[in-house]
């Protein structure tokens, strides 16, 4: 297999980082898919995660802290043949870009949806993030986190978003078949990846997950197109965390009801030129 994606600079990630593992499981899946780098682009925010798009082979855009989400949509409208990843981490996508979130799953933009999810703002020292478990104690929580965490695949559920899925970065077999999956699914897909983070992260270690961790898939008896089963195996977390596709739907995207994009992507389309004068005549 030729290894396009392949990794293609030195990183700044702390060694051991479950980053890597996302990055490594990242290009096995894309050249797997056989797609090319010039047919896909990453888009990411600030953040550790964030940085992922450097190292990887592709077009890439980096945006604000996030904003992920609103640019990814920008670009898929605007270039519909592009295969769009949008990459970002628990604070980037579940904090600052929380309600980009909610509006991208209830658009079904079809996009491809990574978010490195270790429990804190892994680039800023480790503070609490919206995944952080009650009683974690960081330089933002010296007592311990006291607020509810959220729960991002069951609010991508109870939005109906159309492919909600988990895997692990110390996985990667498991996560590059999850991120193929979640490419060629026609709709947005979320892949929630839980990611040691070895430096501020003394709890949620590769140990730690790979003692709970099971593929919910191998299960015969799950149903990941019923939605009040996929809700509720959501909330599984503790001593056995399940990994896997939770819930499907199919949904038109937001591309297909536009209907702009009906002859195709907008870069491929001619620009008219208007008479300027009945432009104008339209604002006397």
């Amino acid at each position: 297999m030729n290894k396009l994606f392949a990794i293609c600079r030195e990183t700044a990630w702390c060694p051991g980082c479950g980053n890597f593992g996302i990055l490594n499981a990242l290009s096995q899946a894309l050249d797997g898919l056989g797609l090319e780098p010039k047919d896909v682009l990453f888009v990411s925010g600030i953040g550790q995660a964030g940085k992922t798009p450097h190292y990887i082979k592709g077009n890439v855009l980096n945006t604000l802290h996030g904003r992920t989400l609103p640019t990814a949509t920008g670009a898929k409208i605007a270039n519909s043949g592009l295969t769009v990843i949008a990459i970002g981490g628990d604070g980037d996508g579940y904090a600052e870009g929380g309600n980009h979130f909610i509006h991208a799953l209830r658009r079904n933009i079809d996009i491809t949806y990574l978010v490195h999810n270790n429990q804190v703002f892994g680039l800023t020292k480790g503070q609490a993030s919206p995944s952080s478990d009650p009683g974690m104690m960081t330089g933002t929580t010296p007592w311990g986190v006291y607020n509810e965490p959220f729960n991002p695949l069951a609010a991508a559920i109870s939005m109906n978003g159309s492919f909600v899925a988990r895997s692990f970065a110390g996985d990667q077999e498991h996560l590059a078949k999850t991120i193929q999956a979640a490419v060629k699914h026609p709709g947005f897909a979320l892949v929630d990846i839980l990611q040691p983070c070895v430096t501020f992260n003394k709890i949620n270690t590769y140990q730690w997950y790979r003692a709970r961790v099971y593929d919910l898939n191998q299960d015969p008896d799950y149903d990941f197109t019923n939605r009040r089963q996929a809700w509720e195996k959501s909330w599984e977390w503790g001593e056995r965390i399940p990994i896997g596709i939770f819930y499907r739907s199919e949904r038109p995207t937001l591309c297909d009801q536009l209907p702009a994009l009906k002859n195709g992507p907008l870069v491929r389309q001619p620009i008219p030129c208007p008479n300027i004068d009945q432009v104008l005549a339209q604002f006397r």
